[in-house]
């Protein structure tokens, strides 16, 4: 399954004059790797990319029935803070995936820190946004290249 199995990450917040873009280069990623034979998605459902990456994986498996959207999830209070519509779209998402994990049950320390560890521990690919060298985003992406995954870049493709 992990050689079949794609992760995302990316930071929260997407230029709004670049969404468009980044949107169009993540959809031709992720049907690339598709025809790579790639079928299972994970996302870690937080604001910004993941979410963008989540309704591309559900738009795209309109096309290509197979895929998977899989959801892990650092805890179930994860989105407390948001907005309502916010909510409701993660709500959505999670209601149309193919399968969610929880990390831990309520906030902890650490428990982003896990999430990413396990987006990248059950992958061999991740496509990414990555503008900054610090950060949840960094730190993940530097985790998946260390453990071998290949790593698209959106952020370079989209400049």
């Amino acid at each position: 399954m992990k050689k079949q199995t794609c992760c995302f990450t990316g930071h929260r917040k997407i230029p709004l004059e670049q969404y468009k873009n980044i949107e169009e280069h993540l959809k031709l990623e992720i049907t690339n790797m598709i025809h790579q034979d790639v079928i299972y998605f994970r996302a870690g459902g937080a604001l910004g990319f993941d979410t963008m990456a989540a309704q591309s994986v559900l738009e795209l498996r309109k096309v290509y029935p197979q895929i998977k959207l899989i959801l892990v999830l650092p805890c179930k209070t994860q989105t407390n803070s948001w907005s309502e519509n916010d909510k409701a779209k993660y709500e959505s998402i999670k209601n149309a995936c193919n399968e969610y994990i929880y990390i831990s049950d309520k906030y902890t320390y650490g428990c982003m820190h896990k999430r990413n560890r396990n987006l990248v521990d059950y992958s061999s690919y991740c496509i990414c946004y990555l503008t900054k060298h610090s950060g949840g985003t960094a730190y993940t992406v530097k985790y998946a290249k260390s453990n071998g995954l290949s790593v698209i870049n959106l952020a370079l493709k989209c400049q």
